[in-house]
């Protein structure tokens, strides 16, 4: 990312999570009222317009040429987090930590994290942004923002300085961050969340290995590193999804879940089913 900017990838979630908010609701698959606060003018113009269904059907059509399978796989990960995050919270969780949490909404959000305390942390630039965005919006005491650039400052310092609690049972939220690191900032922060107490659990997105090594084995792979690449938002890490169980393990994690992109698109919007992004993944472990 660039050293005086937001996160465009991000932004672009955003959007998508706002056009998802213009579907009837009975066709929607969640509602989140403040997607469109982080979009730049004329996204957030085409967000608006989007309330009117042709509109809307342009702008999906658009964005499946330019980016293949990246909206509806972005919007039924968001379902499917949100999905098992309200699952943890119902088997004991007591505190949710979102990592590079972009404009994640979902302490706002979700209903499941009424009383729940929410700890978001992010690089400096994407985290003022956001706090300006919704410097109009009542933001919940339960919800703590801090912010951190990894180059300078680890999470264990940040927890020192701020007396993170490991004793309760944690929700740690990564999504859509792994994909961007070393190997090295990846096993330090897997061996920080093993500090949280038994039963505190992990939902994370990755990217399968082999599109950073064949991307033209995937509809659009090239064309799409080649255009996180010139946004100065390379992607650098993956994990081959057969390893990644044992390499959970030596953290103390138990994978329970690991799911596709094509497999999660299918089970929240069959209807809506194209090719694309399949290389996008989902995986939920829980502290042993």
């Amino acid at each position: 990312m660039k050293a005086t900017a937001t996160s465009k990838t991000a932004q672009y979630m955003a959007l998508f999570r706002a056009l998802e908010t213009t579907r009837p609701k009975e066709k929607r698959l969640f509602t989140d009222n403040y997607a469109h606060l982080f979009l730049s003018g004329s996204l957030k113009i085409w967000a608006w317009l989007c309330r009117l269904s042709p509109v809307r059907t342009l702008a999906e059509r658009i964005i499946r040429k330019k980016i293949p399978g990246a909206y509806t796989s972005g919007i039924a990960r968001t379902r499917y987090i949100d999905d098992l995050l309200n699952d943890a919270v119902q088997h004991g969780v007591e505190q949710v930590m979102i990592l590079g949490a972009g404009f994640d909404t979902r302490g706002f959000r979700l209903p499941s994290l009424g009383n729940v305390p929410v700890i978001e942390i992010d690089h400096p630039n994407t985290a003022r942004f956001k706090l300006t965005k919704l410097r109009n919006k009542k933001i919940p005491s339960r919800i703590r923002f801090y912010q951190i650039d990894f180059n300078k400052q680890s999470l264990d310092q940040l927890s020192a300085m701020h007396h993170f609690d490991f004793s309760r049972p944690t929700a740690v939220i990564w999504e859509g961050v792994t994909n961007y690191l070393s190997p090295e900032a990846i096993d330090n922060t897997f061996a920080f969340i093993r500090r949280f107490k038994s039963g505190s659990c992990i939902i994370f997105t990755y990217i399968d290995k082999k599109v950073l090594e064949t991307p033209a084995a995937y509809t659009g792979g090239e064309k799409l590193l080649q255009d996180v690449s010139a946004l100065e938002e390379k992607w650098t890490f993956g994990f081959r999804p057969e390893e990644l169980k044992d390499y959970l393990l030596s953290f103390d994690l138990e994978l329970l879940e690991d799911m596709g992109a094509a497999a999660y698109r299918q089970r929240y919007m069959p209807d809506r089913s194209e090719e694309g992004y399949e290389f996008y993944r989902v995986a939920y472990a829980r502290k042993k």
